[in-house]
């Protein structure tokens, strides 16, 4: 491995000789590869001309109109360029002080999505009862009305009977207009069941700093200003938040920053980066303890941020004890408890033995890490924290922040900015007797029992159980579910074990799957209506954050609607509402009509104008003067919709220094927060907090179980028959997991390192392949403990012996005549669910997709 990484770097130095490009060239050169690409071959054939075209020969042909994408959760703000009510053209909005003008290739897909022949273009009900994955549902055009009276007659049969509880409300993608019909309309209904797909998508990386520094979210990096960047599991520059940010800022940070990346996969990011770290898959803990053992024992933590030792002597000396009153911390908590339980053993050449790594390179991340404090970052991925014992890890990293001092600082990490959005109006009013009776119930994924604390901002059974809802379903347990609607998900093809969902949706007797295209959960469905397009065709807005700044960004409806799609968050839970209304049952409605339009004080009278109105309600602080509290000021609501897009003010630095959301105020390297969370736990179950940890798979006893540590890892599948252990990760082409109908996916998917055009590749890494007799190109089935899946074989370096690689995406068998080789019995390539097994991180609930399971490789 060491001659390959001397290979790469010689061939690397040659190229930039030949080609005469410095560093910072070179890598702004490769970062934009991804989006330059989408411009050429891939257009359709009507918008080639429009781009060969030069920007004075489209002059005044159309209208750059405010959009935003969805495609992943960087949610950029976008301008898309509109000629006789047609989308050609996409480009980041200037305005946006969050993305910068940028976008990535996921918002130029949008336009193939959007005009996409295989939508789903009208109601469709099913006329096959018999549910099942080989069932085919029989699906035949009804009209709106047709489809909103049998839901509509479905929920009152419910109320009819007092059971309210069984109904269920599953979300995917959403927009924060997500309320209306994700907690407004599941409380007035009557049912607790509101089940979000946040665990499937990174409710561990929340974890780490909730129980450090008190912040569940995603945090933001200042890289413009960071002098060592050392990343674990992320890829900023294809699948974390922000792609289009990083993407346009990260040539001027290779120039200024070290750039260090922990990942078992040759990455887009490790591809630029200074140092590569292969790890082994699940012990990126033992790294972490690791380098905060060197930072202490070399005296590298940021004393303004630390304290120190009262009399300046660094008595952190690898394997002795420090007495905790020579130390005098200041905004920190714990940091020699820290040290006495976990980090005084934890050398360099411990954590070699159990990553894979060396220890000399351990020794200089660490040191060169530290001597950049306090800009530097320690940037958490999905990778090490979406782990069954990923949880302590996820603290573990979050923690060297700490120690460097670069939590709320320059160059460091920080959270999301202050924004001003308001809430919608509040339900109690119109929650009867029957509604509150339903919602009293106990939830269906099983949130808060003994094994599964999921406890959100230290608050136990708060955070959603995603994946476990099957099981819940599949069971009956604590009840059966009787009438589900869901909209923008596919919980069938998207969560492990999907053949679990299968089961689930095929015991529910009435579904309803608001879906733009008709996916493997519609499958199952009862009832499917045809959604809005988020990126061009519906009122709503997001909020993200970067670039020391954060951005509410609208949805607009600015292109011809070829079909009678509706919005899933607003217009159709008005039109449910009004049929609920005749049939006696008017709460929902009387509700919705206080969605006023702030304007006009005007009350909506349809769909369209309660989608507009709640956006205008929603926004107000934001546009209206009178109402104005900070950030970009608007003259009304007119002058927001056309630039699309409202930034806050600049990050106040170091403001939360000695006032974070702890219990002691501090960053926390002993969390007594999680203590108190945990005890609470314990003490709702009647059993200790060691009693916790071992219903969780965790091994931490007594004082282990609220500092951060290295544990470790639970992994699926004995070596000897499953000798891989299986990496997952995704594309900078995937729009999740909607992206496998696109052409342009299948036409650029070797932009994605190791991967290639037109295939499904699993990269192998050549030691291990040649024993196995498999080449490049030969189809191959990748089996783990609970299941199966075919693609290609592809030997490739960039991959850890040991290890198999295979990127998220593909393997649908539904949602398109280009996703599935047959729609409905085939998948195009594999879908890596089907290999991963349903297991959980149960601190915070969320499912494991990494370091989770092992594989064999057989030739097919």
């Amino acid at each position: 491995m060491k001659n390959n990484k001397k290979k790469r770097k010689t061939m690397m130095a040659d190229f930039l000789k030949n080609v005469k490009l410095s560093r910072r060239t070179f890598v702004k050169a490769s970062v934009t590869t991804g989006a330059a690409v989408v411009f050429s071959n891939g257009l359709k054939l009507e918008m080639k001309a429009l781009a060969a075209g030069t920007a004075s020969s489209i002059e005044g042909m159309g209208k750059w109109m405010p959009a935003t994408c969805q495609g992943c959760t960087s949610w950029c703000s976008l301008q898309v360029y509109i000629i006789d009510g047609r989308a050609v053209k996409v480009r980041g909005n200037p305005h946006s002080k969050v993305n910068v003008g940028a976008c990535c290739p996921r918002s130029h897909l949008g336009l193939q999505q959007l005009y996409d022949p295989d939508r789903l273009k009208v109601p469709m009900k099913r006329t096959n009862p018999k549910k099942g994955r080989h069932e085919d549902p029989k699906f035949v055009p009804i009209s709106w009305d047709e489809a909103l009276n049998t839901i509509a007659d479905k929920i009152m049969e419910l109320r009819k009977n007092n059971e309210t509880h069984k109904y269920m409300l599953m979300r995917g993608r959403y927009s924060y207009m997500r309320d209306i019909i994700y907690d407004r309309m599941t409380k007035i209904i009557g049912s607790p069941n509101n089940i979000s797909h946040s665990a499937l998508c990174a409710e561990a990386e929340k974890f780490g700093s909730f129980y450090t520094e008190g912040y569940w979210g995603y945090r933001q990096y200042d890289v413009t200003n960071a002098r060592y960047i050392l990343l674990w599991g992320a890829d900023p520059l294809s699948a974390n938040r922000q792609v289009s940010y990083y993407s346009k800022v990260w040539g001027d940070a290779v120039d200024r920053a070290t750039i260090a990346i922990v990942e078992p996969r040759l990455s887009a990011t490790a591809t630029k980066a200074d140092e590569w770290m292969p790890i082994k898959p699940g012990h990126d803990g033992a790294l972490a303890v690791a380098i905060a053992h060197v930072l202490l024992t070399k005296g590298l933590w940021f004393k303004p941020f630390v304290g120190d030792f009262a009399d300046g002597l660094n008595r952190f000396v690898p394997g002795q004890m420090v007495d905790e009153e020579t130390f005098e911390e200041i905004h920190t908590y714990g940091v020699v408890k820290w040290w006495n339980h976990e980090l005084k053993d934890k050398t360099p050449e411990w954590a070699a033995k159990i990553t894979g790594l060396d220890a000399a390179q351990i020794k200089r991340v660490a040191t060169d890490y530290g001597k950049a404090a306090p800009h530097a970052i320690s940037w958490l991925g999905g990778g090490p924290s979406m782990q069954v014992r990923g949880g302590f890890t996820g603290m573990a990293v979050h923690a060297l922040n700490g120690i460097v001092g670069a939590v709320d600082n320059e160059g460091g990490t920080l959270l999301a900015n202050k924004e001003y959005t308001g809430k919608f109006p509040k339900p109690d009013n119109f929650i009867d007797d029957i509604a509150k009776k339903g919602k009293k119930q106990k939830k269906i994924d099983q949130r808060g029992r003994l094994q599964f604390p999921c406890i959100k901002k230290g608050k136990p059974g708060s955070a959603v159980l995603t994946n476990n809802s099957a099981d819940g379903i599949i069971k009956e347990d604590p009840y059966d579910i009787k009438v589900a609607i869901a909209y923008m998900n596919n919980f069938a093809f998207s969560a492990p074990q999907p053949e679990r969902w299968e089961q689930a949706l095929s015991k529910i007797p009435f579904l309803t799957h608001i879906t733009t295209n008709a996916s493997e959960f519609s499958w199952f469905a009862d009832i499917l209506l045809p959604d809005s397009h988020h990126m061009f065709e519906k009122w709503g807005y997001v909020k993200s954050h970067a670039n020391g700044y954060r951005h509410v960004t609208l949805m607009q409806p600015i292109v011809k609607q070829t079909y009678d799609y509706k919005t899933d968050e607003t217009e159709i839970p008005w039109l449910i509402a009004e049929k609920l209304a005749k049939r006696g049952f008017d709460n929902l409605f009387r509700h919705f009509k206080e969605y006023k339009d702030p304007a006009t004080g005007e009350a909506p009278k349809n769909e369209k104008e309660f989608a507009l109105y709640s956006l205008k309600y929603a926004t107000q602080n934001l546009w209206d003067p009178a109402k104005y509290k900070g950030g970009d000021k608007f003259k009304g609501w007119e002058d927001f919709a056309k630039t699309g897009v409202w930034n806050s003010n600049p990050y106040p630095f170091r403001k939360r220094w000695g006032k974070m959301k702890t219990k002691t105020k501090k960053f926390e390297f002993y969390s007594e927060t999680l203590k108190a969370a945990l005890g609470k736990h314990a003490e709702n179950h009647g059993v200790t907090i060691n009693e916790v940890m071992k219903a969780t798979n965790y091994l931490a006893r007594g004082e282990m179980a609220f500092i951060p540590h290295y544990e470790e890892p639970f992994i699926l599948g004995d070596e000897r028959n499953y000798p891989f252990v299986h990496v997952d990760h995704k594309s900078r082409l995937n729009r999740e997991g909607r992206s496998a109908n696109c052409t342009w996916y299948y036409d650029f998917k070797d932009i994605d390192p190791g991967d290639e055009a037109w295939d499904d590749v699993a990269k192998i890494n050549p030691v291990d392949a040649r024993p196995l007799g498999i080449k490049s190109g030969d189809p191959i089935k990748l089996v783990s403990p609970t299941g199966s899946l075919s693609c290609t074989a592809k030997l490739w370096e960039g991959v850890r012996p040991g290890t198999v690689a295979k990127c998220y995406g593909q393997g649908h068998w539904a949602y398109g005549r280009l996703a599935s080789k047959d729609f409905g019995k085939v998948p195009r390539g594999g879908n890596n669910n089907d290999i991963i097994p349903a297991q959980y991180e149960a601190l915070s609930g969320s499912s494991a997709y990494y370091g989770v399971t092992r594989v064999r490789v057989e030739k097919v």
